[in-house]
């Protein structure tokens, strides 16, 4: 929906909340004009249910709302006398409509100083549940996310089963753009794995300002640009064109960023024409085959030299592909029993057709790569033949498409064209990003789908809470207790937090029971 569309269904519920409470404000000894009035009409139906003022601003909370609403429903019916759960059911299933019912046929007693306890332990636990929801779906939206970790493109760094804290607030909490979807869950609903969400209608895009641009080599999760997966495990399921907000979380490493000028050349990054200087935390990770004189214990080798992606290439077990760093090369090189270890290479001018922009014009690979640009809000380009295959799915998707804009690129005698007309220039709309794992050959990331819209931002990785290896057997086994609240960024080794958390939730219970004893 565009903006004139939202905005002319914003007045037109106003109109409706005024033809179906007018009586109601003047029943509660109000004016009737304060019913139609647009938010203050919210603010004064606060007084009127004696609820609290910031209550309003959980009603324009897009999917916080959603559970809002309901509720203010219900508590105007109740605070009119209508307390049973046929008013309840009934103003619920008519989606407050019951209310205008009331409101025209019914005798009209504001209760006042109504009492805001429920009367009943079913109906206390209801409450707190409900609140516990809209708290919760409050953090996960605008503050905090947790996020776990299913691949090992950024090992070393971050761990397959480390479990994350993602900040909303460092690059600005992006508000739902889905309007109708389940609080808390993604695209699909746990267990019955079916879609969580309602396509239509789409909000605008809105972004809370952050107080952190996304710095190179920042580690950030974002939305998959290309995602048109039902089930990102199960591609075999089929297609669906997506939210923004309801593509799959991916995380991976910001090696360069808006305005940036970036190339591989067998396996160096360059930045703006300097090798790319990463973080001492981040490890690289090449592919390897390994020969061996006898067959050996995957499990073991991978353990020993920690190894997280093995792969035997014979049933005998006397070969296999491995992705590791530099220094668990040079000691598996020495072990027992290896025969050879072979870097695996692409050569440059070798053409791989996954590569963005997938045209074989320019004979690129994952070790041989560019030079791009990487877009900037504001910047322009040239646009030709030879050019638009970096910027056509910015141009119809990301800054059509999906801003409600019907764009369609075509390359016509030589010329490229746009919507039918000729262009030879472009200006990006907002900011783009280049984003890659750290296991540069068992990694899927921009090389093979191009850039990251910051429209596309959910947030930065800022503390692992927990950290399960599912390689080892046994709970106790699994958990890396070395990891638990450790830090994503920063240098050295990671430090563990666990000790102060522990700590102050001591201190919180400790405290609470003080004043629960000071009260009495």
């Amino acid at each position: 929906m565009t903006v004139t569309a939202w905005l002319g269904l914003f007045f037109f519920i106003q109109i409706l909340h005024f033809a179906c409470t007018w009586k109601l404000y003047i029943a509660a000894n109000r004016k009737a004009w304060e019913a139609i009035v647009p938010v203050y009409n919210a603010v004064v139906l606060m007084k009127i249910i004696n609820r609290p003022r910031w209550w309003v601003i959980l009603l324009f909370l897009p999917i916080i709302n959603l559970i809002m609403i309901p509720v203010v429903w219900i508590e105007t019916l109740r605070s009119f006398g209508k307390n049973t759960y046929k008013d309840t059911f009934l103003g619920i299933i008519t989606l407050g409509l019951y209310i205008g019912y009331v409101n025209y046929t019914q005798e009209l007693a504001h209760i006042k100083d109504r009492s805001l306890q429920t009367k009943s332990k079913s109906g206390e636990w209801v409450s707190s549940i409900l609140f516990a929801v809209v708290a919760a779906s409050i953090i996960h939206t605008y503050f905090i996310q947790p996020f776990t970790i299913p691949t090992s493109s950024l090992e070393k760094t971050l761990l397959v089963g480390d479990y994350l804290f993602v900040s909303k607030l460092h690059y600005g909490a992006r508000a739902p753009m889905t309007a109708l979807s389940l609080p808390m869950v993604h695209d699909t609903i746990p267990v019955v794995k079916s879609k969580s969400y309602i396509n239509k209608p789409q909000l605008p895009y809105v972004r809370i300002p952050g107080f952190q641009k996304i710095k190179r080599n920042d580690i950030v999760v974002f939305n998959w640009p290309v995602d048109t997966l039902v089930d990102i495990n199960n591609p075999a399921k089929g297609s669906r064109i997506k939210p923004i907000d309801k593509k799959s979380n991916y995380v991976k490493r910001a090696v360069g960023i808006p305005g940036d000028s970036l190339a591989i050349v067998d396996k160096q990054m360059y930045i703006n024409g300097e090798a790319l200087e990463l973080p001492d935390r981040a490890k690289l990770q090449f592919s390897y085959v390994v020969v061996s004189d006898k067959p050996l214990n995957l499990n073991y080798i991978a353990q020993r030299f920690d190894i997280t992606d093995i792969f035997p290439l014979n049933r005998e077990y006397t070969g296999f592909q491995a992705y590791m760093t530099d220094e668990a090369y040079e000691r598996l090189k020495s072990y027992p029993d290896i025969k050879s270890i072979t870097p695996i290479t692409h050569e440059k001018g070798k053409v791989d057709q996954s590569i963005f922009p997938h045209d074989s014009r320019y004979g690129w690979n994952v070790d041989n790569f560019g030079p791009i640009y990487i877009p900037k809000k504001g910047a322009t380009v040239a646009i030709t033949p030879e050019t638009i295959p970096f910027y056509k799915s910015i141009i119809e998707v990301y800054e059509g498409r999906e801003m409600g804009i019907d764009n369609k690129i075509q390359v016509d005698y030589g010329n490229v064209l746009l919507n039918g007309e000729p262009i030879t220039e472009y200006t990006f709309l907002q900011d783009y990003y280049w984003m890659m794992g750290d296991n540069r050959h068992n990694s899927q990331d921009a090389r093979n789908w191009g850039y990251v819209p910051f429209n596309h931002i959910v947030g930065k990785p800022v503390m692992v809470f927990m950290s399960i290896n599912n390689r080892l057997q046994g709970l106790g086994n699994k958990i890396r207790t070395e990891r638990l609240f450790t830090t994503v960024h920063g240098k050295g080794e990671p430090k563990s937090y666990l000790y102060y958390v522990i700590a102050g939730i001591v201190l919180l219970i400790v405290g609470g029971e003080i004043r629960k004893r000071r009260k009495k």
